[in-house]
């Protein structure tokens, strides 16, 4: 498995990262031996990245992912653990430095660590930017300077929030974001962003590379916030690959790990099946390359719906 440098942070991390949100159960149950054996398929095939959050499962990903470690009784400096703070299952979003504070302390009791190597304010759309400007960040290097966390960084779906932040925190306030849903076959708008990122010493982070579900054969949630129309071109490009003996799947999966600008990118995974299934697409890319055919036609599909999004967030000043 290819490792990546992780923006400045001196960290480097495996292309294809484990999102360990399934872990919660948040897409059907997963059985304890069941992820066990998940972590330990990617920790033998050089997956050393592994995120979570106390709002997965409502806390449940980040003690099962705690527990998968310790019995895969992994040395602590061969994986790069991240989870976040913010956003709650029973209790919503909160910001507050007393509240982020006490998060760190709850997760890496539940984690079974002394420290995390990244901690994330998680989705801060849901709240006023300025709050995590002025209480937020500096709570949050309060607990780098206690050691408790290692570098920290910020999430959240619209790329807007990314800059707003940045320009109006001292420079190496903020180590990495996490984007989602914005670097993939349907939507590169991440791209635009990169340079302004590496201008501010910011690693790149970027998860859901099938879009939520979008890139799929089996399709999204119910829930899934996207438009119809997204929606029914991404079935148009899973019918096209289907058709053609292929999976969108994997292609996506390609086409998001082609870009070395950002170090990682995360997938949801719940068993051994899911992680060898990524590993194989991530090594073929390397050895053999995209299938560039297929790519050009599932853009060509795409085209018509190209970045198009969805709102997130509470309305910013």
């Amino acid at each position: 498995m290819e490792l990546r440098e992780l923006g400045g942070t001196g960290l480097r991390v495996s292309a294809v990262g484990f999102g360990a949100s399934p872990l919660g159960n948040v897409f059907g149950d997963v059985p304890r031996d069941t992820a066990r054996a998940a972590v330990r398929r990617a920790l033998d095939l050089g997956i050393n990245f592994f995120d979570t959050s106390p709002y997965y499962g409502g806390t449940v990903s980040e003690s099962v992912l705690g527990d998968c470690l310790r019995h895969a009784a992994v040395p602590r400096d061969r994986v790069v653990v991240a989870t976040k703070c913010g956003r709650y299952k029973d209790e919503g979003f909160d910001f507050s430095a007393d509240r982020v504070t006490r998060s760190i302390d709850e997760s890496l009791a539940r984690l079974g660590l002394d420290y995390v190597d990244i901690l994330h304010a998680h989705d801060i759309e849901f709240t006023h930017l300025d709050q995590i400007v002025n209480e937020t960040i500096p709570a949050l290097q309060k607990i780098k300077e206690s050691g408790k966390a290692r570098f920290i960084g910020i999430t959240g779906l619209p790329l807007s929030i990314y800059p707003y932040v940045l320009d109006r925190v001292a420079p190496g306030s903020v180590d990495l974001i996490l984007s989602y849903c914005h670097y993939g076959i349907n939507d590169t708008s991440l791209v635009d962003l990169l340079p302004y990122l590496k201008s501010k010493g910011v690693g790149v982070i970027s998860a859901s590379p099938l879009s939520m579900g979008l890139l799929t054969d089996n399709g999204p949630p119910e829930w899934h916030p996207a438009p119809e129309q997204l929606k029914s071109a991404c079935r148009a490009a899973a019918d096209h690959c289907r058709k053609k003996g292929r999976s969108i799947t994997k292609l996506a999966m390609q086409y998001s790990l082609m870009n070395n600008e950002i170090s990682t990118i995360l997938v949801g995974m719940n068993s051994s099946e899911q992680v060898e299934e990524n590993v194989a697409a991530a090594l073929e890319l390397s050895t053999s390359g995209i299938d560039e055919e297929l790519l050009r036609e599932v853009e060509a599909i795409l085209e018509p719906v190209k970045n198009l999004t969805w709102p997130s967030g509470i309305q910013q000043v």
